[in-house]
Parts: structure tokens; C-alpha cells; sequence
């Protein structure tokens, strides 16, 4: 069987998307080097640019700002590693998508149905091991959530409304094995992403009366059902689902609370998240006004004034936070967060006037809107696991494909 360009670029994409999940973050940032380099063009995207521009800079305040502080040499080193992914991810799928593939979002939906078949062997394999009661460990060597298989799983379901086209038993079985994976990450957030990128796609968030009565009935159901789970009452490591349904059931705790006792280790371990929210502002704020306009730069930590284990080892100083604005206060300060930010509402002005772009259009209000949760939830674009930098630099080289009038084409 002879194996073309587009074959291999596919296969490079597959890879690219792929090995986040390994969690082997020099080797990630290898793989995506040599897609950046090896397909590098002479013409970008203006709205791809606008990206570099915001992410170059939180990297660039980060660099200098860190002069200003104390740092060892390789924690400097691995920060930049870290601050720059945004870019390379970003560099990859537009660069892979614009030119390289014959189809970015059939190449989208394959590659997410791959990955759905390692993830359930993996549960298959983790259930025969150790059973299904334990949703922590299925979780632990399975795999938390994949935010990418979301994206796959979604616009498989819109596929025509893309151009892709797949036979009925193809879709059916895609279908079903992306949903079982979904389910199987018993992950919040995914859930969370599903609906906001289905809706999306639906065309419900656009200001009318239809967005209106959609979000008010949401909003009385989410509320309905998290009061109807508080009946409930779920227990702290409890068996099978309830050690999901306390997950939920903590949520506004764990995203917003401000106080946390550190001697209760079932207040600590509960609320870690907002334990390290807390340390950050603290510490950030005894360091001066210019450290917290600025940051403390590439290199700089958190004292959590205790040691924790975090994947698999107790630390007691961390250089990144769970949540992205925070990651970015502590390294680029204020200004970081506002080029965050600015990151995001930007992406609204790359959409397109017409029926061509309806779509396209639609998912990346999806995608800006899932973005802000991510950031505050699991450090978006910048955690290492991270492959949403390489689906909106997918997207937006789709709307220069349609702008040229390179309708995708079967593969």
C-alpha cells in the first residue's frame, strides 16, 4: 500500500494530539517542535497572529520579571517549556490543518476516536485489575478526562453540517466507543464541555429568545439537580458513583471558597485547589506592587507550607497551579492575566459573515466560551496534558481554507 504526504501528515497530527497523553512533558514539547518546524509556512492567519502576539508577550514579561527574583536554573528552564506550549500547540494545528491535511476536521474526528480506543482498552484493562468499584484508581491509571476526544465526539455527531461524511455503521460505532470513553473519564468538566460545545454547534448562543428560555431552564435544572444531590448527600470516598456525585457536590466549594484550614485534612484535600488559589494571592501580595503587576516571573513558586502529593510526588514548592489565571498571576502578574483574558475575547473577531462559516463560527463561540472554565478549572491551554491550543489553530485555518475556496474533500 503505497502511503502519501497527507497520509503521513495525518499520522503527524495523530501523534501531535496523542502523546500529551502519555504525560511526559519534554517529550510533548519534542514532537511538537519538529510538527512546528517541519511545517512551517511564509502566511499566517492574522487572527493566529493576534494569539502568538498575547501568548509571546505573557512569555516575554515572565522572562524579564524573573530577574527581578530568585530562581534556580531549571526551574526557569522547565517554566519556559511550559509558558510556550500555548504557541506550539497553536503553530501545529494551523500549520498542520491549513495546508498539510486534505480534511482537518475528518483528521480531527479519526485521531479523537483513536485515542477513545486506547482510553477503553486502558479501562478495560484497569477493571480487570482492580474492578469498576473504585472510580479513583479506574481514574488514576485509565485517564481523568480528554478534552480533545470532547471536541471529536461533537462534531462527529455534527459531521454533515461540516462537509465529512462517514457511512452509518462508521458513524454508529464511533459514536457509541467516543460516548463509552466519555463516560468512562468520569470527568466534570468533560461533561461541562460537551454540553456547551453541543449547544453551541445547536446555534443556542446567540442572543434571542431562544438562548434566553435555554439558559433560564438550565439554570433551574442545574440548580434542581444540585440541591436534589445535596438531599442525597453523597460521602467522601464513597463506593461506585458516589464518589463521582461528591465530586460534583463539592464544585462551589473547591472553585470559590476562600478559606481553607490546613490542619482538617478533609477540608485541605477537599478544597486543594482553592488552597493553592489562596497561597498564590498571599504571597504574590506581600512581594510588592510591582511584583504583582508584573509577576514573579519563569522560575518562581508556591510555597504550599507542607508537602502534598501531586502525581506521585510530595512536593512542597510548585511552580504551576492548577488554575491558569493564577499560573499566569504568579508569573506574568497582572498584565499576564489581562493578555489572558484579551486572548480570549479577540477570538469572537476572527468569525466570518456567511453561510459557509455558520459552523466554524458557531465552535469557536464554543471553544471561547469553554476556555474561560478551563482556565479556572485545569490551566487551559497551559497544562501539559493540554491539546486545545492544536484544535483552535485547527479551526482557524479552516477559515482560511474556506476563504480560498478549498472545500474539504473525502479522504
Amino acid at each position: 500500500m503505497k502511503v502519501n504526504k497527507n497520509t503521513l501528515y495525518a499520522a503527524l497530527f495523530l501523534l501531535c494530539v496523542a502523546v500529551p497523553y502519555l504525560n511526559n512533558y519534554e517529550l510533548t514539547f519534542a514532537i511538537w517542535t519538529f510538527a512546528t518546524a517541519l511545517s512551517l509556512r511564509k502566511s499566517y492567519n492574522k487572527h493566529l497572529l493576534y494569539q502568538l502576539f498575547f501568548f509571546s508577550s505573557i512569555l516575554v514579561i515572565a522572562t524579564i520579571s524573573a530577574f527581578f527574583h530568585d530562581f534556580k536554573g531549571y526551574d526557569f528552564i522547565r517554566d519556559f517549556t511550559y509558558i510556550v506550549k500555548p504557541i506550539l500547540g497553536l503553530l501545529v494545528g494551523y500549520q498542520l490543518a491549513r495546508t498539510h491535511l486534505v480534511n482537518p476536521i475528518k483528521t480531527l474526528i479519526v485521531s479523537g476516536f483513536y485515542l477513545a480506543i486506547i482510553h477503553l482498552v486502558l479501562v478495560a484493562g484497569t477493571i480487570l485489575l482492580v474492578g469498576f468499584r473504585d472510580i479513583h484508581l479506574l481514574r488514576f491509571y485509565a485517564g481523568y478526562f480528554s478534552d480533545f476526544e470532547i471536541y471529536a465526539l461533537v462534531l462527529l455527531w455534527f459531521s454533515k453540517k461540516f462537509q465529512v461524511e462517514f457511512t452509518k455503521q462508521q458513524k454508529a460505532l464511533m459514536l457509541v466507543l467516543l460516548l463509552a470513553s466519555t463516560f468512562f473519564y468520569l470527568s466534570r468538566i468533560n461533561f461541562i464541555q460537551a454540553g456547551i460545545l453541543f449547544f453551541a454547534l445547536k446555534g443556542f448562543f446567540a442572543l434571542n429568545k431562544r438562548l434566553i428560555v435555554v439558559l433560564a431552564t438550565g439554570i433551574v435544572l442545574v440548580v434542581g439537580g444540585y440541591f436534589a444531590l445535596l438531599a442525597y448527600n453523597p460521602i467522601r470516598n464513597g463506593k461506585g458513583a458516589d464518589a463521582f456525585l461528591y465530586k460534583i457536590k463539592v464544585i462551589p466549594e473547591e472553585a470559590f471558597k476562600t478559606r481553607v484550614d490546613a490542619s482538617d485534612w478533609k477540608d485541605f484535600n477537599d478544597n486543594y485547589r482553592s488552597v493553592e488559589n489562596i497561597l498564590t494571592v498571599k504571597q504574590m501580595g506581600n512581594s510588592g506592587t510591582p511584583t504583582i503587576l508584573f509577576g514573579k516571573g519563569l522560575g518562581s513558586r508556591v510555597d504550599l507550607k507542607q508537602e502534598v502529593e501531586l502525581d506521585g510526588t510530595k512536593m512542597k514548592y510548585i511552580s504551576i497551579v492548577h488554575n491558569g489565571y493564577m499560573t499566569t498571576f504568579l508569573k506574568s502578574g497582572l498584565l499576564g492575566i489581562v493578555l489572558l483574558i484579551s486572548s480570549i475575547l479577540v477570538l469572537r473577531k476572527a468569525q466570518v459573515v456567511g453561510e459557509s462559516y455558520k459552523m466554524y463560527n458557531r465552535l469557536l463561540i464554543g471553544t471561547i466560551l469553554f476556555l474561560f472554565l478551563s482556565y479556572w478549572v485545569f490551566l487551559g491551554f497551559y497544562f501539559k496534558a493540554d491539546t486545545k491550543s492544536i484544535v483552535l489553530g485547527l479551526i482557524l485555518a479552516c477559515y482560511d481554507r474556506i476563504a480560498l475556496n478549498q472545500q474539504p474533500k473525502s479522504l
